[in-house]
């Protein structure tokens, strides 16, 4: 079951009459051409094609940002001359004239990029003018629009389809990648990759977690000796320039660009500049002998922010403050997530208020509670991660956490929590480790692990010393359903999905592959769905399109791993299982 976003009823209407008049015109493009996400809908009653003229252009109305995605995707049908793995069966028209334009129109240029805003658009290419129409609710419609007509080309000299029209709009609001440049560094040209591959998946948010307890690369204007001393150095952090360079790129990719600064736990880096404000910092996450319950850490790099500090809030809010400015982006993370007992309970002023009959809950509540108004009086709304609802050991009470200010970001426990989220009555961004963690299956980090040693494990370590593993395949996240047990109530508050690469054991050199094209299955699930016209999973025919869009992202210069041997993509269907 599915939220369907911001239908246009208009437009419906006029994809009913189309089907009504065309019986048997919805068609799938396997056997033709192959646009991903697929789109809700297409109809295509006579599979023609007619070339693009060498002096196409694309006439659109002047927009900041739509405006330079209008020439890169113009520069795009022009050169790309994409040649499917599979030769579309698709005739030449003898009787339509090259297409020379595409015409947009933009119903509200003005519509600024946030949550929520219409991402409808339609595609119109008649078989008898030598102009194609784009029809969009806004400029970021538009976007989204301008890649699938990309996609509708094909061959050298260019061919496009004719007769066929398009009417497409996204199942969910928020779709989006997590990417932690924290425990390892990507440089600024890795981000930008990945937001262009994102704006071809027609993804919508770059979450960047940008720093943890192993680093602090992002540079503070206020707080500078931060990523002075926090971060791996002085050629790995993000200067206020690198961060207006990417968020300008987010909004001409049509992604929007949500910072996260997790705290108070993960802030051990903070430490490198005021070890006063940072609990437990620089110590063993795991000491000898202690039991798991005792850890200071639950990976090594220890360090939580200490509420009962006054000076945390005077830099936590320079940094908040800061990071308002720096990044537009109307969501503001604020973590919250893996608070640990021993780290707190390390601290001598959380000690003695816990021997004064205080609890780590109202330490959390105090950091919140001195924290989220502020966020929240800079017009932002607050994202957290669930742990601060949800964690069995330290929470806060949910009257600290305004429904109308606070987003919860699910991470754990598959649908269970989503549930527990929209039952309480919040807004939940859906990030499951069962089916989103993208980092799962590649074994665990630490050193010194007798786990891996089979003769003495007896068998070796389930799931290879992999927390959350197995490997997330992409019919595991295809196949994911994140509004599953949910009532038409509860499936309101669900926002959309979010794969996450944590980078404990990720790194520019493996960027491309641990993201694509698994999240292209993240991208169609969220935004056509993962079901066909009778309501079946449709995982199967989407094998071979998928195939083919890895291999066109690779012709763009994303190097996506392979989902299946070449032969599979060449001789159809005998990859397949039949029993």
């Amino acid at each position: 079951m599915f939220k369907i976003f911001s239908p246009s009823l208009s437009k419906l209407a006029f994809v009913i009459c189309l089907t009504l008049f065309f019986p048997s015109a919805t068609l799938s493009l396997t056997s033709a051409i192959n646009v991903w996400p697929k789109p809700r809908q297409l109809l295509w009653p006579k599979p023609l094609a007619t070339y693009i003229s060498q002096g196409f252009t694309i006439k659109s109305p002047y927009h900041q940002y739509l405006t330079p995605a209008v020439n890169r995707y113009l520069r795009l049908i022009k050169t790309e001359h994409h040649r499917p793995l599979v030769t579309p069966s698709v005739n030449i028209s003898n009787s339509s004239p090259p297409l020379q334009s595409l015409t947009l129109n933009i119903i509200d240029l003005t519509a600024p990029l946030q949550h929520g805003v219409n991402e409808t658009y339609s595609i119109s290419i008649p078989d008898v003018d030598a102009t194609a129409y784009l029809t969009a609710a806004t400029a970021w419609g538009a976007m989204r629009g301008l890649e699938t007509f990309s996609q509708l080309v094909w061959g050298y000299p260019s061919a496009v389809p004719v007769g066929l029209y398009v009417w497409d709009a996204p199942l969910f609001a928020y779709r989006g990648i997590m990417l932690d440049t924290s425990r390892n560094y990507y440089g600024v040209e890795d981000i930008l990759r990945t937001i262009e591959a994102m704006s071809a998946n027609k993804l919508n948010v770059f979450h960047w977690h940008v720093t943890d307890s192993q680093s602090f690369p992002l540079v503070v204007p206020s707080e500078p000796e931060l990523a002075a001393k926090g971060s791996y150095g002085p050629d790995m952090v993000y200067s206020p320039s690198d961060v207006a360079r990417i968020v300008q790129f987010g909004l001409e990719h049509g992604v929007r660009v949500l910072p996260e600064i997790d705290s108070p736990g993960h802030t051990g880096s903070w430490a490198e500049a005021y070890p006063e404000i940072v609990a437990c910092a620089n110590m063993f996450w795991w000491p000898a002998g202690t039991s798991w319950d005792d850890r200071l850490a639950s990976e090594p790099g220890t360090g939580h922010l200490n509420p009962l500090n006054p000076k945390t809030y005077q830099v936590l809010k320079n940094v908040i403050r800061d990071v308002s400015t720096l990044f537009p982006e109307t969501f503001y993370h604020g973590g919250a997530d893996e608070i640990v007992p021993g780290c707190w309970k390390a601290d001598p002023t959380i000690q003695s208020f816990l021997s004064n009959g205080g609890t780590l809950s109202q330490v959390l509540e105090t950091f919140i509670n001195s924290t989220l108004p502020y966020i929240v009086s800079l017009n932002r709304t607050v994202v957290y991660w669930e742990d601060v609802l949800l964690d069995g050991n330290v929470k806060v009470d949910p009257s600290f956490l305004p429904k109308e200010h606070t987003i919860l970001q699910s991470w754990n426990n598959g649908t269970n929590n989503t549930k527990k989220i929209t039952e309480a009555g919040y807004r939940v961004i859906v990030s499951s480790s069962d089916f989103y963690y993208l980092d799962c299956g590649h074994g665990d980090f630490v050193g010194n692990d007798s786990q891996y040693d089979p003769q003495t494990t007896r068998g070796g370590s389930p799931n290879g010393g992999s927390w959350c593993g197995p490997f997330k395949t992409w019919q595991t996240i295809y196949n994911y359903d994140i509004t599953y047990g949910l009532s038409e109530d509860e499936i309101k508050l669900v926002l959309g999905g979010e794969v996450a690469l944590w980078s404990e054991q990720a790194g520019p050199t493996v960027l491309d592959s641990r993201i694509w094209p698994r999240t292209s299955a993240m991208a169609e699930s969220l935004w056509s769905g993962n079901r066909d016209e009778s309501g079946k999973k449709r995982y199967a025919e989407a094998t071979d399109r998928l195939n083919e869009w890895r291999y066109r992202m690779v012709s763009r210069g994303i190097k996506a791993e392979p989902i299946q041997p070449l032969w599979c993509v060449r001789n159809p269907g005998m990859c397949n299982t039949v029993n």
